[in-house]
């Protein structure tokens, strides 16, 4: 059986696989490699879902009431400059679900998956069964946001032994020890994929098309590529 895709790049959120394996990822389109870029999180919210967190987070994105649709546009744009195909789910982030909301706040969305999200991991792991690429990789959870936690225990759920993980950026950045856990445990195996300098630059030139996050990991387009590079 011939797969659609070499390897499926599982995002909880719009900007996660770019960030994370950008560089990577353009490498493989290169090679001649095809690749789908899914984003899980990607939906819409539902009509009125505001709060103060989350107007607080779209005026630092500079966004308006069209939050969602401005950052699909960003990531559409982001992951066509490296010659993947994307696709987007539409189960809202985090912060723009239940009524009332189940995360509110930095410490929620870092914490534990909400009692009432329980069923979650069953119903994409379902979905994800309709996947076919011959590489599934999913984020690790490090940093513990909630959308990285079910989105990586629903790919393990439906793919088991077979998963392949990548680290989460920019959580490993700021902290290192879970990973650095992994690479001592006997049971992971931890490969370090080396990127071509023509792969860095198309990953810097796909993130700074992320125009709403920038703020959020970078003081300016030099502290992007100080920290990435």
């Amino acid at each position: 059986m011939t797969m659609p895709y070499d390897a499926i790049y599982l995002a909880p959120h719009l900007d996660d696989a770019v960030l994370s394996c950008g560089g990577q990822i353009f490498d493989r389109v290169q090679a001649g490699q095809k690749i789908l870029v899914l984003t899980i999180m990607a939906g819409e919210p539902a009509a009125g879902q505001m709060n103060d967190y989350i107007a607080s987070l779209h005026s630092r994105w500079e966004v308006a009431e069209s939050a969602v649709r401005e950052r699909q546009d960003e990531d559409i744009a982001a992951v066509t400059s490296l010659g993947a195909a994307y696709e987007h789910w539409s189960l809202p982030d985090c912060i723009y679900r239940g009524e009332p909301p189940y995360y509110v706040g930095d410490e929620a969305i870092f914490g534990p998956v909400h009692p009432d999200e329980m069923t979650v991991v069953a119903e994409l792991a379902a979905r994800m069964g309709a996947l076919a690429a011959a590489e599934i990789i999913a984020p690790l959870a490090m940093g513990n946001h909630v959308d990285h936690q079910l989105v990586r225990a629903a790919a393990e759920e439906q793919f088991g032994a077979g998963l392949l993980y990548y680290e989460d950026y920019p959580y490993v950045q700021r902290d290192g020890a879970p990973l650095a856990a992994l690479a001592a445990d006997p049971a992971w195996k931890v490969h370090c994929w080396p990127v071509t300098p023509a792969g860095r630059e198309a990953k810097f030139a796909a993130i700074a098309r992320y125009r709403s996050q920038l703020s959020t990991f970078f003081t300016d387009d030099a502290d992007l590529r100080r920290q990435v590079g």
